[in-house]
């Protein structure tokens, strides 16, 4: 399977908002408006992970949005989703996905922080993979399931050059 990534644009929000459904129905899944709002943050980035059918469909799989946060000389990064079509999870998107938006961080040489239920242990032990660190726990957090989540940081990494 070939994995294209590309920056998400206002024509991917419908897909979006159709793969929240799916993939968090219990916790309030971000809305096609929400998603429209969010890429057009002048300080959010968002990539889409594509793959080509057999019959030559462009078809959304996964996507990931981060938001840099703070000043330029010292920020500090949030992902603020990160979800892949439950037909092709466990074929590396994620991992894909994660590798990007760390690179991002990276590059600048800010931290990472995110939020993910308790329960989701595929995604704590990706997150973990990548360094993040459990630094909290928010009680009833995702709503309206009551769900609670981990609080993760990463630290800065220093790029090689």
């Amino acid at each position: 399977m070939n994995v294209e990534l590309r920056e998400i644009t206002a024509d991917d929000c419908a897909r979006l908002a159709q793969l929240e459904e799916v993939l968090f129905p219990g916790d309030s899944p971000w809305t096609l408006s929400d998603f429209v709002h969010e890429i057009a943050q002048s300080h959010t980035f968002y990539i889409g992970a594509v793959i080509t059918t057999a019959e030559g469909e462009q078809l959304l799989v996964g996507y990931a949005g981060l938001a840099m946060l703070g000043v330029a000389t010292e920020p500090e990064f949030e992902v603020h989703t990160i979800g892949v079509d439950p037909r092709f999870q466990r074929r590396g998107i994620a991992r894909l996905l994660m590798d990007n938006l760390t690179h991002i961080a990276d590059s600048y040489g800010g931290a990472m922080f995110l939020e993910v239920r308790t329960d989701n242990e595929p995604a704590v032990s990706l997150y973990r993979s990548y360094g993040f660190e459990q630094i909290g726990v928010r009680k009833r957090y995702y709503q309206p399931s009551g769900a609670d989540a981990f609080t993760m940081r990463r630290s800065p990494q220093l790029l090689k050059k």
